[in-house]
């Protein structure tokens, strides 16, 4: 009976809201809820979910909002009629690389939660410092410097930690933290991420990292599986980093083994089942990679106002412009991400730029223009074979990958000598841009992903991605999907995912359903592929690998690398 069907919760603690959301163990959404911070919290100010000290470009959230908004899901999700001691798992998300620090008095207040008070009243006081660093944080400069100074250079602190050292990331964050208020450090007992921070309530008392989560810090070292010792001292500011140690505490490896069980007192407030099982939370990048069961070198491609890039590969070879972390299941993999500030507010850029050829248009250019130029268009506007090809760069926004100004660069490219030449009339600005926008931002994630892919087993094809599977607002564009296929490749297609907007929440939710429900050895990928319905999830709108034009961007490929360079170069950036 459907009545008897156990359930598992997935929550998502992201910078705007706390979302929950129930599903059954055939991955159907049976409840959900959710708690704004601007709109439901009471007592915080907050906008946008944050608080800001423009002063210092410091950003940061109240943690007893945080605890307020867990009240107040679980208490929407009780009205909306689930019955909580049919959970069997829980398991969660958080933004990633947000920290809280607990003071030893708030770690005792966790171990003994009355059921009659709610989590704010009680822990409210529980924090040495009472706000948690956001990930839009940019206080932290000084520290990045020392961080990718200190192993040599950011490459090495790459090749130990997954990334090169970025405000947000943790260790920097524990490092100013310590600088800026040294007895607030003093007095804290113990350090969590967001992540680790929320199942730390579901558990009174404080929980693990998770496998993949502890990778945002530029702590952990990857490779060995392992605190980085000479980094804990950086951030400890002690050659004897045995109380660093102490407060960030011991990181299992498995990544849907059990914590323990829920804490009574949401056995007792809520109806919990005592032997409901709190399996690890992880951060909100990792938790949507399992929002659908990605097999190794699968590729999501984000098509929001940033464009993001997630592969599981099992390949480990870091570079300074991009991301690698642990896979938060499955061992031997790794999960790749490429983040860019510009996406979709530079296509709408080019595409209003349209409205240049037509003066008698008083209104924005229809996407369906764009995608008709787009399509139209000769590919990198090469007009015949073997003449010059175009490459476009278009970042409104300072970018991170290359990390340039905003600006706009146009260049012709002779790959037969590999030379590069600035545009001298050689483009028709506007229309030349439309098509060359999408194969700029496809170019430059296949130029950072092309080492990371595979030719696929038992054919004779090119190394790359399985499939592609594209998210987000420019996911809707079928000119853009095309393009990506013939760019980035996809031996079986290029896919437009629609999972809504609980991404990162059922991601957990299915993590939970794992951890429970698994058989000895049986992986993630091989469960939750079995069970999930990828008909109501993902549509098949356009080729991957063409033979030919794949091989023909490889072109490309080399004219974006020769154009960023040269960007660099004439920015006096040596990097």
């Amino acid at each position: 009976m459907a009545s008897q069907s156990p359930l598992y919760l997935g929550f998502d603690l992201s910078t705007q809201q706390l979302k929950g959301v129930s599903v059954n163990s055939d991955l159907k959404v049976v409840y959900e809820a959710k708690f704004d911070f601007d709109a439901d919290s009471r007592g915080y100010g907050t906008t946008k979910g944050v608080l800001t000290n423009e002063a210092e470009n410091e950003v940061y959230a109240p943690v007893a909002a945080f605890l307020q908004a867990l009240d107040g899901v679980l208490l929407k999700l009780q009205q909306n009629g689930i019955d909580f001691s049919k959970v069997r798992c829980i398991s969660g998300a958080g933004m990633q690389h947000g920290s809280v620090y607990w003071s030893e008095a708030g770690e005792q207040a966790l171990n003994n939660l009355d059921k009659d008070q709610g989590l704010e009243g009680q822990l409210g006081h529980a924090f040495s410092h009472p706000y948690s660093p956001n990930w839009q944080d940019a206080s932290t400069q000084k520290e990045c410097d020392t961080f990718d100074s200190y192993l040599g250079d950011e490459l090495k602190l790459a090749m130990n930690t997954g990334s090169k050292a970025h405000h947000r990331f943790t260790g920097p964050q524990i490092l100013r933290f310590r600088r800026k208020f040294p007895e607030k450090y003093e007095q804290t007992s113990r350090i969590s991420l967001v992540s680790s921070f929320l199942a730390s309530l579901f558990l009174g008392k404080i929980a693990p990292f998770d496998i993949s989560d502890v990778c945002g810090m530029n702590l952990w070292d990857v490779k060995t599986g392992n605190w980085n010792e000479e980094l804990l001292s950086l951030a400890s500011g002690s050659s004897d980093t045995a109380n660093l140690r102490g407060k960030l505490g011991h990181v299992p490896e498995d990544g849907g083994g059990s914590f323990g069980n829920v804490s009574s007192y949401f056995v007792e407030r809520y109806g919990f089942n005592p032997s409901c099982i709190i399996a690890p939370f992880t951060g909100d990048n990792p938790s949507t990679l399992l929002a659908l069961p990605l097999q190794p070198l699968d590729a999501i491609v984000s098509l929001g106002t940033s464009t993001t890039f997630l592969m599981s590969t099992p390949h480990y070879k870091p570079d300074p412009s991009v991301h690698f972390m642990n896979h938060p299941t499955t061992p031997g993999l790794y999960m790749f991400m490429l983040c860019y500030k510009n996406g979709g507010l530079a296509r709408e850029n080019v595409r209003d730029s349209l409205a240049l050829t037509t003066p008698e248009r008083s209104e924005a250019v229809p996407w369906d223009v764009f995608d008709d130029t787009a399509s139209s268009s000769p590919s990198m506007g090469q007009q015949r074979e073997g003449s010059p090809i175009k490459i476009g760069l278009y970042f409104p926004r300072p970018e991170i990958v290359p990390n340039v100004r905003a600006g706009t660069w146009r260049f012709t490219y002779d790959p037969s000598s590999r030379t590069l030449f600035p545009n001298k009339g050689a483009w028709n600005v506007p229309t030349d841009d439309v098509r060359a926008i999408i194969e700029s931002q496809m170019l430059s994630l296949r130029l950072r992903s092309q080492d990371l892919v595979e030719p696929p087993q038992e054919k004779s094809l090119p190394a790359q991605p399985r499939r592609i599977y594209l998210v987000g607002g420019g996911s809707k564009n079928l000119a853009i999907a095309r393009i990506a296929g013939e760019v980035l490749g996809g031996v079986e297609g290029v896919y437009r995912l629609d999972i809504g907007d609980n991404a990162c929440a059922l991601g957990a939710a299915y993590k939970a359903v794992w951890a429970t429900e698994r058989q000895e050895g049986e992986t993630f990928e091989q469960l939750i592929g079995s069970r999930w319905k990828e008909e109501d999830f993902a549509k098949r709108i356009a080729d991957g690998y063409q033979r030919g034009i794949f091989e023909h961007y490889a072109k490309g490929v080399e004219g974006l690398a020769a154009a960023e360079k040269e960007i660099l170069k004439s920015e006096g950036n040596k990097k």
